[in-house]
């Protein structure tokens, strides 16, 4: 279900609900919707080909002791490729 239910949310719909969706759908245990914003920047600065730029965790998050993660680790763990060549829309 998983990735091709991603790629079905990040055709058919806005950004914020299809990440908001696959974020408590497609994991176990569900991701809370505080990382959509993170999950945001990280799919577009890999679009932009910048994959290593450090992306700001939330209060309560971090990536291996640091509040800060590159952006393709986010969209590794997050299973966000479906989105990274998609344009987003605000």
């Amino acid at each position: 279900m998983g990735s091709a239910m991603a790629y079905d949310l990040a055709d058919s719909t806005d950004i914020d609900t299809a990440l908001s969706i696959h974020l408590r759908a497609n994991h176990y245990p569900p991701i809370g919707i505080e990382m959509i914003p993170v999950c945001k920047e990280a799919i577009q600065l890999s679009r932009e080909g910048l994959h290593q730029s450090l992306v700001d965790l939330p209060t309560g998050v971090s990536y291996r002791n640091d509040m800060t993660a590159p952006a393709w680790a986010i969209v590794d763990a997050h299973h966000l490729h479906a989105w990274v060549d998609q344009e987003l829309e605000d």
